[in-house]
């Protein structure tokens, strides 16, 4: 998270969350990309990026969480759960929240609140969300598909297909994927922002996105650094339907979706703003370009949110197709926990790229090995593999721990919080922090003398 996941508000913020989760168990503070920070002109709004509140706080609660996760599975106490659950969900104000869990001992699901704020329709597993940022993990099977067939390979300079991306010589499909490329963030821009808060059912093309990035500075030279930045996951959808002679919902159907039987998962058209039914509404406190500076209230709205003074913004039919490849998915809890599943499952790779998939996540802050982790489209918290994923009004985080045989999806219909956080991700950690006993602190090593 910093945010691992999934800012993308998960699509802009995702590396926060990522960065509690890998601490957790992502996509904020070990989550802080490494390299130079982004020229002045332009906000960092995706540097704290989808999960935490800030980029600080999550990352240390993070740090525990994912020293709780490397322990041994506990047995589940459904009451704890609960009763961590709903504690949770409700300290961060979310309008209504589901989670599901499996581990060897079954299936467990919770729900919390309703479908709107002040509703009487129960939230459940049925319901459908945006899943933000998660849709990367979707174009970046695609990609690794496309890899093991021989048809591009990681090691392929972008320029190869997009000569137009600045230094693109010198960009791999390996730095894309991994958010290494150094290229701006259109996400981090106000031109986009301040369109996405007066025109929020604006149509947005891929070329359109990409076309804001490409002329800002860079934020390093390639491989050189870490940055979430949804201008590599357009590029890669873009190269994908280069390739492939066809849109990309086409290509996820056909490669992802139809195969693995996700039925109530879909890549909607561009043009469309609705969820299937069921569904939520999906609020946020404050507007999008106020997020570019921070996801946090000031102390005194925070405290009005809390009173019920203050309520927060339905954002539900805000167009998402701001974020295309990087984030435009819909899906619910089960096909979430099927899709971390068949991901750790070899159910969507051959063994060989399997492996390539699974060993890719790395440090963030390669001076921090225990921080947050991040590879091929693909997060790692503590022991579960997964995403985060944002867009206003939703957020959600998927894992797989595949030796422990353990998934947990979360999401709520609140993102951010009022304090900053990303609710499903911090309900997520605390979850995990129930899970897993803490490791084993080894004993001192014998005195020699």
């Amino acid at each position: 998270m910093t945010k691992p996941p999934d800012r993308t508000r998960r699509p802009r913020r995702p590396v926060a969350a990522l960065c509690w989760a890998a601490a957790v168990l992502l996509p904020a503070g070990a989550c802080t990309p490494s390299g130079p920070a982004p020229p002045p002109a332009t906000a960092t709004a995706s540097a704290s990026a989808t999960a935490d509140a800030s980029a600080s706080a999550p990352a240390s609660a993070a740090s525990a969480s994912a020293s709780a996760a490397a322990g041994a599975l506990l047995p589940v106490d459904e009451a704890k759960l609960r009763e961590t659950f709903e504690g949770q969900a409700k300290q961060l104000l979310v309008p209504g929240a589901v989670m599901l869990l499996r581990t060897p001992a079954g299936e467990v699901s919770f729900s919390y609140g309703f479908e709107s704020r002040g509703g009487d329709r129960p939230v459940s597993l049925a319901h459908h969300i945006r899943v933000g940022s998660i849709t990367k993990t979707w174009t970046g099977a695609v990609i690794l598909q496309l890899v093991q067939e021989g048809r591009l390979k990681l090691g392929d300079a972008v320029s190869k297909y997009r000569p137009d991306v600045p230094n693109g010589d010198n960009i791999t499909i390996e730095q894309m994927l991994s958010m290494r490329s150094g290229l701006y963030n259109y996400s981090e821009s106000y031109e986009l922002n301040l369109a996405l808060d007066t025109t929020p059912q604006r149509v947005w093309t891929p070329e359109e996105l990409v076309g804001i990035a490409l002329p800002l500075l860079v934020y390093f030279a390639p491989g050189e650094g870490f940055h979430y930045s949804n201008t590599n996951t357009v590029l890669l959808g873009l190269i994908a339907e280069k390739l492939e002679g066809k849109p990309l919902a086409g290509i996820i159907q056909d490669r992802i979706l139809g195969p693995l039987g996700l039925a109530q998962t879909s890549f909607p058209p561009s043009d469309s703003n609705g969820l299937p039914a069921p569904h939520p509404r999906g609020y946020m406190y404050m507007n999008n370009v106020l997020t570019l500076a921070t996801s946090r209230l000031p102390a005194d709205l925070i405290a009005q949110a809390q009173a019920g003074t203050l309520l927060p913004n339905d954002y539900t039919d805000s167009n998402p197709s701001w974020t295309w490849a990087a984030g435009q998915g819909i899906s619910t809890a089960g096909d979430l926990a099927n899709w971390a599943e068949a991901i750790t499952g070899g159910k969507v790779l051959n063994p060989g790229t399997q492996k390539i998939w699974l060993d890719s996540p790395r440090p963030v802050d390669p001076d921090d090995a225990a921080g947050a982790l991040y590879g091929l489209a693909l997060a790692k918290f503590g022991n579960l593999y997964g995403h985060t994923g944002e867009l206003p009004g939703f957020n959600s985080f998927m894992g797989n721990d595949p030796v422990n045989k353990v998934t947990l999806v979360v999401w709520t219909n609140l993102a951010p919080a009022a304090d900053g956080r990303d609710p499903a991700a911090a309900i997520a950690r605390a979850l995990i922090g129930s899970l897993y006993a803490p490791p084993a602190i080894p004993s001192p090593a014998p005195s020699e003398k």
